[in-house]
């Protein structure tokens, strides 16, 4: 029988809860961009406005593999420039379709939270390393329209339990930019 996933934010904040895994939720409009993300936070309080705040990349290489490359939400990456040190062949965006079957979320909702979906582990986790230099974390929690802040420590360990081992490396310095 297939796992099913979990699509919606309540899910899988009760998921987080039942792993014990300490997290905060902030619920907000839909947020498409990082401007809007950005524009939208600077009302809320300093403490919740803390650590980092990421931005996501569904990609698939020529061979059919796929990643989720997870970065500081304004660090530039250069698409042409990720293959060669994740391992991969010519990059380009995984379509919506995609998406769905394999993380269950729509575009504009892409986060590593999402991984929680991937039980075939067909997605190669790609942490950018400047990212973990921060204690907390920020990404939507399946849904763009809530924030979910975690510790390090706690991320990682999520993806451990969902199976994926991320690849961290910093991929400005190892795009050779």
């Amino acid at each position: 029988m297939e796992t099913p996933k979990l699509t919606a934010k309540t899910e899988f904040l009760a998921w987080l809860d039942a792993a014990g895994i300490a997290h905060e939720t902030r619920d907000h409009p839909a947020l498409h961009t990082v401007e809007e993300a950005q524009a939208h936070r600077a009302d809320w309080p300093a403490q919740e406005r803390e650590g980092a705040f990421c931005k996501n990349l569904f990609l698939k290489d020529k061979k059919g593999r796929l990643f989720l490359v997870v970065t500081l939400e304004d660090r530039e990456l250069k698409l042409n420039r990720l293959s060669k040190p994740i391992g991969s062949a010519r990059l380009s965006f995984g379509n919506a379709e995609l998406m769905w079957e394999v993380l269950g979320v729509r575009p504009g909702s892409v986060t590593p939270f999402a991984l929680l979906n991937d039980h075939e582990g067909r997605v190669t986790v790609v942490l950018d390393a400047p990212m973990l230099e921060h204690e907390r974390l920020h990404y939507h929690p399946l849904e763009n329209t809530a924030t979910t802040g975690l510790s390090r420590a706690d991320f990682l360990s999520f993806l451990r339990k969902t199976g994926h081992e991320p690849l961290i490396l910093d991929l400005v310095e190892a795009a050779g930019e």
